[in-house]
């Protein structure tokens, strides 16, 4: 929305059950992707779509641990599928799918290193992607429309309530730390493997490339900001962006220690006048998916987790972000919209 929504010319419509809390210019419909009679009825407000971002996603409650479970597969294959017999018609030309770097099997074994598009593991781990993607590679068989899958890594930016965004649970981290009086940052996760991120601003002009360009029909391409970090090393400056000097390395489980604290958190809110209302509904998920991205009791460095580029840079995309500036405009972003508080 954000995207689209700065360009002249486009009308956008947003999809979601909850109202954003900004539609950057968007129409915005309410709807259940997982109510085939309700997408049915919402078809003939879709006339006309030329290009569909399918970006929606169902986690069941605690996260990780239904990663590969088949009732969490079989959610997420229905929602696609009763959104696009909604959707598909004769002026459709483009439609970007994402999937992620649990496609080479990151969150249950080292990966090759770098793990490339052609090395997926559609064949060992079961996973909503390959049904996704099954769906639509059967469904363009000779049509004019095409398809892009984009691969991205760690997804950073401004958002409320996500499954799987580090932003807000750092956030709230260190606002409860400022609240109790410290004056540095302890580092609550485990020992550093070199990762890679991607800023969602830079994500959301990757997926516009993709349906513009005659490269990307009908292809998957991983997506980085094109550098490498560690937590340990990129923790100074997450730790200055939110008013502090980098402090030691205390593992401390986000989602155990940091979650359950909402009477505190709601003072913060309240100090700060803050519009990010309760943990739950600001954080979502995330406190449980940043002590795994990070790797909280990890006690020595993990296997590197790391995708080439080089199919996308090659097909024309080659914008890219240092990492540590990513994290410092995502932070500011929402202390600025009063989400977090201000250093």
């Amino acid at each position: 929305m954000k995207h689209f929504g700065s360009m002249p010319g486009y009308n956008v419509i947003a999809l979601s059950r909850r109202k954003p809390d900004e539609l950057f210019g968007a129409h915005w419909l309410p709807l259940d992707l997982t109510d085939a009679a309700a997408c049915a009825a919402a078809a003939p407000q879709f006339a006309g779509t030329t290009h569909l971002v399918y970006a929606a996603l169902y986690e069941r409650p605690g996260l990780v641990a239904g990663w590969r479970e088949e009732e969490q597969i079989r959610t997420n294959e229905a929602m696609l599928v009763n959104l696009f017999n909604a959707v598909e018609q004769s002026s459709l030309q483009h439609v970007a799918l994402l999937q992620g770097t649990k496609a080479y099997g990151v969150h249950v074994r080292p990966i090759a290193v770098p793990a490339r598009e052609n090395r997926s593991e559609m064949h060992e781990q079961p996973n909503f992607y390959w049904k996704q993607e099954s769906f639509l590679r059967e469904r363009q068989k000779g049509k004019a429309w095409s398809w892009s899958i984009l691969r991205p890594v760690l997804i950073v930016g401004c958002s409320v309530g996500s499954a799987m965004n580090v932003i807000p649970a750092l956030g709230a981290y260190a606002a409860l730390m400022k609240r109790a009086g410290k004056k540095t940052l302890d580092y609550p996760a485990g020992v550093g493997r070199v990762a890679q991120a991607i800023d969602a601003d830079l994500l959301a002009r990757c997926i516009a490339w993709s349906g513009d360009s005659a490269k990307a029909r009908n292809e998957i391409f991983n997506i980085t900001n094109g550098d490498v970090f560690t937590w340990p090393n990129v923790w100074p400056a997450i730790a200055d962006a939110l008013g502090f000097a980098a402090g030691d390395h205390v593992p401390l489980s986000l989602d155990k220690e940091i979650r359950p604290r909402e009477a505190e958190w709601a003072e913060i809110v309240r100090e700060h006048g803050l519009a990010s209302g309760t943990l739950k509904d600001f954080v979502g998920l995330s406190f449980e998916y940043a002590d795994y991205t990070m790797g909280y009791g990890r006690t020595e460095v993990g296997p590197p987790a790391l995708v080439s580029t080089i199919k996308l840079m090659q097909a024309g995309f080659t914008e890219v972000i240092d990492t540590e500036t990513m994290f410092r405009n995502a932070f500011a972003e929402m202390q600025a919209k009063k989400l977090l508080p201000k250093p």
